[in-house]
């Protein structure tokens, strides 16, 4: 598979590091179904391709996502499934199907909201630019985060400092990013790219099959606590995107305005 460049994701290979980067920087890389096809498709190639050996997730524009684009996903929200892969296709938040067996370096810079966060917890490594911010703001919105958040955050950076940020639906920045660990190193704004690509290219050095099974060993206990979380995830998802309050969350958000909650 070439390069590829003209899609809502964009696809180089530099050596061994496959750098991935979400391209539609006129939404602030909010993701929609077609970014989310794009994002498997680029996973599966950097699974499969045995010119590569790992992969550098990043963004054009100023920002590394907003989120999900709700205009376009959110009604399949409610059905508590959104259909980005085939079966035999690598899942970016690796929530089901193929396991990912090499190593993914992420580069942060803008804001990095929802599933950019949970990008990063199914990740290996993440560096962030000075400037970064970051939210779980989906209570904000009525829901729950569903790409992970729920398991991995908890066991990434601590009960206390999870249940800070996601029951919130706060903003935070690098530094904190860095302090709780959701983060492994902040680097200067403009150097994110450069800076990953450095780690990616040192990973990318060792032997493969080594690399592969530190990841595999690493993961297989990870599994077995996330399990039941993540088994729960889409029927609670459901039955919140069906309340309404996820629709006055939905309503706010278009009209710019705080929400009135009513518990229903």
């Amino acid at each position: 598979m070439s390069d590829t460049g003209a899609g809502r994701v964009v696809v180089e290979q530099h050596g061994a590091v496959l750098r991935i980067g979400l391209n539609r920087p006129e939404k602030r890389n909010a993701a929609d179904r077609a970014l989310l096809h794009e994002l498997a498709a680029a996973y599966t190639r950097l699974e499969r391709d045995d010119t590569v050996g790992v992969g550098v997730v990043h963004a054009e524009g100023d920002h590394f996502t907003a989120g999900l684009d709700l205009a376009d996903v959110g009604p399949s929200l409610a059905t508590g499934t959104i259909d980005y892969r085939s079966e035999d296709e690598i899942d970016p938040w690796g929530l089901s199907g193929p396991e990912r067996t090499k190593p993914v370096v992420v580069a942060v810079h803008g804001t990095c909201l929802t599933l950019g966060i949970e990008l990063i917890l199914a990740a290996d490594v993440a560096v962030a630019a000075d400037s970064s911010s970051f939210g779980q703001i989906e209570v904000s919105r009525g829901i729950l985060p569903f790409g992970g958040a729920t398991a991995r955050l908890p066991a990434a950076v601590g009960w206390g400092n999870a249940m800070r940020w996601m029951l919130t639906g706060d903003r935070f920045d690098a530094a904190e990013a860095l302090r709780i660990g959701l983060v492994q190193e902040v680097v200067p704004d403009g150097t994110e790219l450069s800076a990953a690509t450095a780690i990616a290219e040192r990973i990318a050095a060792q032997a493969p099959l080594a690399v592969q099974a530190v990841l595999r060993s690493a993961r297989a206990g990870r599994r077995a606590a996330e399990a039941p979380v993540l088994a729960g995830l889409q029927p609670a998802l459901a039955a919140l995107a069906a309340s309404a309050d996820a629709a006055e969350g939905a309503r706010a958000f278009q009209d710019r305005r705080d929400p009135v909650w009513t518990g229903r």
